[in-house]
């Protein structure tokens, strides 16, 4: 069995909820990488970032919040961030590179074993997990030369500290997929029948494994849908595209899109030219 993740195929489909894909000026890298097998239970993706902006104008990216739980070295530290309820907002300048362990949603609580929903809006230091290893780790990453060495260095890390199986995670993380998937899940009474729990057993089942809401994740999923659409340059009707999301009227729709994104869905196709 092939356990180098820089030998595992590249996720497919672009990535989701980065409302700026490109810009005119500068050096911009993106990759991402499967994990193995071993890890594919508990491991969305590996990912890198660069950026090469010197001489150049500072460029504001914002990306969309997802129920995950991202593990992300950069700046000489490396951190474990929760789940952010709004976009990220991130000024980007000179030359800089960024790494992340983007985990299943409910992939990470069996590293912590501590409720996920601590984690929102908010990071710990990789120590507060890790300990002394998270440190020496975060080490390995900066000096590393290439995001291929990065994601081996990743994946060996991450085996070390395999944890105990769980079965809820892998419960939770098909049941989050279905609901990125079927756009027809619209409510959490729907979870409620697909699952068969009641809505507080829902509840408690997310805050500890996911760390956000049921609502919250179908909201943000279906809003990241309607973000896709717009970036496709598809002719959008806002009206016919309230409804299939699950909204009662187009002004609800728009004024969740703006809260999310910053402006209405109009202007924001109006922005991406």
């Amino acid at each position: 069995m092939n356990t180098d993740p820089a030998q595992q195929a590249e996720p497919t489909g672009k990535p989701r909820g980065v409302l700026r894909p490109s810009f005119a000026q500068g050096d911009f890298q993106h990759h991402r990488q499967a994990p193995s097998p071993a890890l594919a239970g508990l491991v969305e993706h590996y990912w890198y970032v660069a950026w090469d902006l010197r001489g150049l104008p500072a460029q504001q990216q914002a990306t969309l919040p997802h129920p995950n739980i991202h593990l992300v070295v950069e700046n000489g530290e490396a951190r474990i961030w929760g789940v952010h309820s709004g976009r990220f907002m991130r000024q980007l300048q000179g030359q800089e590179r960024v790494f992340g362990i983007k985990f299943k949603a409910g992939g990470f609580y069996p590293f912590y074993r501590q409720a996920i929903a601590t984690l929102g809006n908010g990071s710990i230091a990789i120590t507060d997990c890790f300990g002394q290893a998270g440190a020496d780790f975060c080490q390995q990453i900066l000096a590393a030369h290439s995001h291929t060495d990065m994601c081996t260095l990743a994946e060996a890390f991450l085996l070390q500290h395999l944890p105990p199986p769980d079965e809820q995670v892998a419960r939770v993380s098909a049941l989050l997929a279905n609901i990125e998937q079927d756009r027809s899940i619209i409510a959490v009474e729907q979870l409620m029948d697909i699952t068969g729990m009641d809505k507080r057993a829902l509840q408690r089942l997310f805050q500890k494994y996911v760390g956000i809401g049921p609502k919250w994740v179908i909201q943000r999923y279906r809003l990241h849908e309607a973000v896709a659409q717009v970036q496709a340059g598809k002719t959008l009707s806002w009206t016919n595209l309230a409804l299939e999301l699950g909204y009662f009227d187009q002004a609800h729709f728009v004024r969740d899109f703006r809260q999310l994104v910053g402006m209405s869905p109009g202007e924001y196709e109006r922005s991406l030219g």
